[in-house]
């Protein structure tokens, strides 16, 4: 059974940074294409990072520029980086397949915040 857990949120003030971690269970990162997506209060998720197996990375239009995704193959972690965070950026965070998509883990909170 695949089992994703993220963590690293926290309470960051404007243009702080945070590292998200996502530890992966019963599936092979390198092997898939993973994403990191993002739920604000009252909004829809969204896919805010991709990396693809062969490691191609893409991003929303918004934090391009600002965050980086990447994974570590050995450890079969997934990270997201997150520089010059905006009070927009709030919401909880979750990983997950690109195009199959798994369990959803319970996320972790990142909240920007003067």
């Amino acid at each position: 059974q695949v089992q994703l857990v993220e963590s690293g949120g926290g309470l960051v003030q404007p243009g702080g940074s945070l590292r998200l971690s996502c530890a992966a269970s019963g599936i092979i990162l390198s092997r898939e294409a993973m994403a990191w997506y993002r739920q604000a209060p009252g909004k829809q998720r969204e896919l805010a990072a991709t990396i693809s197996s062969g490691g191609i990375t893409n991003y929303l239009n918004s934090v391009k520029g600002r965050f980086t995704i990447s994974r570590d193959n050995a450890k079969n972690m997934l990270y997201l980086q997150m520089n010059s965070l905006k009070p927009e950026d709030t919401a909880v965070y979750y990983c997950n397949g690109a195009h199959n998509y798994y369990n959803w883990g319970q996320g972790t909170q990142v909240t920007v915040s003067s």
